[in-house]
């Protein structure tokens, strides 16, 4: 029987490694027997991922780009190519936002937003895909969105309405690339605690004041988990899905019930 959660043998290149969630997924899957390309646009944070997967046994490239700049992704993606003979795995954790009302919000501001989260994963994918149409290996891509895309917030507009297309993305991109062998899936993150937001008294009391039904941030290797496993053998059957891990935050009820109120009869009843 194969290894389901093995990825031996295969080569991954995960857009983001240099910290947080890219960081932690590099690590998971190297773990798992992958070979990672490692991409950051600060390259001291590329060569410290890259050193800490080959620590794990396997094989690392750094490389150095910002990939908001078309350019610099069409290299990456070919260089990430070459890297170890061909890819099996992408996974695009790159992502920012600025909170504003949306009165305040800017045309330029938003597509800045647009552009470094959702943008540059649409063709990232097409040139994964387009590779894997020439060799026919097929592959699997798996991007982080957020679920600032399932569930709406203030003053996160721009931010939300990129994701909630990169949501869309997904579907669409694994309907189309079903036939090339290609898997496509995302992981939606909640309030998880990395270099950017970092976990602080604040937060802390903004989690216990909220409707979050977990009462906790979570880690990023709870996030790289679920990449791990839409990217690997055991999600064989899974395309086109968005995997929410977000302590329970979009499907809990945020309308909370008074504590006067008892406990209901059926209609009819005494």
């Amino acid at each position: 029987m194969r290894e389901l959660f093995s990825l031996k043998g295969k080569n991954a290149v995960i857009l983001g490694a240099g910290q947080g969630i890219g960081e932690a997924t590099a690590l998971m899957m190297a773990a798992q027997g992958c070979n990672v390309v490692c991409v950051d646009m600060e390259e001291a944070r590329a060569q410290a991922v890259a050193t800490q997967v080959r620590e794990r046994g396997v094989q690392a490239a750094p490389l150095v780009a910002n990939i908001l700049e078309d350019d610099q992704l069409e290299r990456v993606m070919a260089e990430a190519e070459q890297a170890f003979g061909g890819l099996d795995i992408l996974v695009t954790v790159v992502g920012s936002t600025a909170f504003r009302p949306l009165l305040e919000t800017t045309a330029d501001q938003w597509d800045i937003e647009q552009r470094i989260n959702l943008r540059y994963v649409f063709l990232a994918a097409k040139a994964f895909a387009a590779q894997r149409e020439q060799d026919g290996r097929g592959g699997a891509i798996t991007v982080v969105a957020s679920v600032s895309g399932i569930r709406a917030a203030p003053r996160h507009a721009p931010y939300g309405a990129a994701k909630a297309g990169l949501i869309h993305l997904v579907k669409t991109m694994a309907t189309e690339w079903a036939p090339l062998g290609i898997r496509v899936n995302g992981v939606a993150p909640g309030a998880i605690i990395t270099p950017r937001l970092p976990d602080t008294q604040e937060w802390r009391d903004q989690v216990s004041r909220s409707a979050l039904p977990m009462q906790r941030r979570g880690q990023v290797e709870e996030i790289a988990g679920p990449v791990l496993f839409l990217s690997s053998p055991l999600a064989s059957y899974v395309t086109g899905q968005m995997l929410a891990a977000d302590g329970g935050f979009s499907v809990a009820n945020i309308m909370a019930v008074p504590s006067t109120i008892k406990n209901a009869r059926p209609e009819g009843s005494d």
